[in-house]
Formats: structure tokens, sequence, C-alpha cells
């Protein structure tokens, strides 16, 4: 099997990074679409399994999380009747954890926006960390039961539901534009979170982050992942590059260096799993 050279592999790598789509990297790189997706299988697993490796034991002390909404395939209102059901086809939420300190993504789940998911994506979030954290998530239901059984009374929860108006006059891009926000509600679940800790912005703002970062999650455009698996390896490259690669504008240097995660032995080892 004929292999790439490692200066065009590392340009398909720079490409998937910087949000493009598989069919504008067949342009730039003059390689086969085939090429570009084994590409992106292999260094998203590899990516995915140093993450799993080198996010744990984190200082965090002050977290955010959110959702992400997506879809695979198709919008979930076109799903033809035989796949119903069927697992990773239409609506695919991407849940994301941020320390609000230092940027850092400690873990990201793809899944649906429910019960299950939100249990599987707080409990990976609660064994990365290494001490008591205090959290602040939107107000969506499913997160109480799964910080209470991920982390018991053992963090400082807080919920900000933000209350918005109703516009006066025409409405215009109601879809994508949201009434005005006139205020937030803040509201303790467990232990004693610090009031003026309680907010979403950073996360949010990281979700803009992520929809200008990897194109599968750009709205209105035709660049959708068609398998959630393809889903999911694309934001193992994102998180990766946002962790390691890229430098914050706020903090001069990445995530993962403000974290004191730079230095790790596992980082040879990975370079030589895909490489």
């Amino acid at each position: 099997m004929n292999i790439l050279a490692t200066d065009k592999r590392a340009q398909i790598l720079n490409c998937l990074a910087e949000g493009c789509s598989m069919r504008s990297i067949t342009r730039l790189t003059g390689t086969a679409k085939k090429t570009v997706e084994r590409m992106l299988v292999s260094a998203g697993k590899a990516c995915a399994d140093f993450l799993v490796t080198a996010m744990r034991n984190l200082p965090c002390r002050v977290l955010q999380v959110d959702e992400i909404w997506s879809f695979t395939r198709c919008k979930q209102a076109n799903v033809p009747e035989h796949l119903k059901g069927a697992e990773g086809i239409g609506d695919t939420w991407t849940w994301i954890a941020m320390d609000s300190d230092t940027k850092l993504i400690p873990c990201f789940h793809v899944g649906k926006r429910d019960a299950t998911d939100a249990y599987k994506f707080i409990s990976d979030l609660a064994e990365r960390l290494a001490s008591r954290v205090q959290l602040t998530s939107d107000g969506l239901k499913c997160y109480v039961q799964a910080v209470e059984d991920a982390f018991g009374a053992d963090i400082d929860y807080a919920q900000l539901v933000k209350l918005y108006g109703n516009e006066h006059g025409p409405v215009t891009e109601a879809r994508y534009s949201p009434p005005p926000c006139i205020g937030a509600r803040k509201t303790r679940i467990s232990g004693n979170p610090v009031s003026r800790l309680v907010s979403t912005s950073h996360i949010e703002r990281q979700n803009l982050n992520v929809r200008m970062g990897n194109r599968r999650l750009t709205r209105l455009t035709n660049a959708f992942s068609k398998k959630i698996e393809n889903h999911q390896h694309m934001m193992a490259i994102y998180a990766m590059h946002y962790n390691y690669c890229r430098i914050h504008q706020t903090l001069r240097v990445t995530p993962a260096m403000e974290a004191g995660r730079e230095r790790l032995t596992t980082f040879g080892a990975w370079k030589k799993s895909w490489i």
C-alpha cells in the first residue's frame, strides 16, 4: 500500500485542524477523498487515545459545560422511516466542558441530548479531575441527576438560565437570532458555588470557536457529517489542536501550557502511532 510522505500528511492534518471540508482538502492538497478520510480516521483515533491518557488528574477549579447541536447524514425531520431510531443518524449533540481559568477542554462527548449521554459526559469529566470544582451548566434538567450520580456531594454546582424578552415590531432572522436577553437566573443545585463565578459565557464563546474551527458544525452548509464516527474523529482532532497547538489570544500560550500539561511522555508514543 502506498503511504503519503510526511509533509503531505501534515498538510492534510493541518487543513483538517483549520476546519476545511474534506472536498476542499482534496482540492488544496491534490489527494483523493478516500485518502483524506483515512487520514481523518487514523489521526482522529490517535488524538482521542492521547486525550484519554493526557487529560487526567487535571488541576481545574471552575468549569462550564454546554452542548452544541448538529446533525449526521440528515436532519431529524428528514430521517427515512426505515432508519428512524438507528444509532448515529439525525440530531447529533456535542457535549463540551471547558475550564474557565486555563480555557482547557478536559473532555467532550458526541451523542444525543438525553439523560444517558448526559451521564456518560459528566462521568467522563469527573474521572479527569484532581480535586473539587465549581461547575456551571444551562438549565437542561438531565444535568442535575448526571452531576449527582458522577460527583455526589463533592462539587459546587449551579445552573444559569438566561431570560429572553419579546421583540417589538416585525421579526427578522428569528431562526438564528434569539430575542434580546433581559437577564439571567442563577440556581444553586449542590455545594456552595461562588455567585460571581456562575457563568456560561466562556463555554458559549467556545461554541462559536467550535463552529468556526470544525466545518462539520458550520450551519447551512453541506459539510455536515455523513457518519457519526467521522464526526467523533473530527472533534478529537479539534480538541487536540485547540488544547496543544493553538495559541490562545488572551493567555498568549496554549490552554495545555496554561494548565501545566504541555510536557507529557505519552506524546512520543502518540506521534509514532499514526505518522
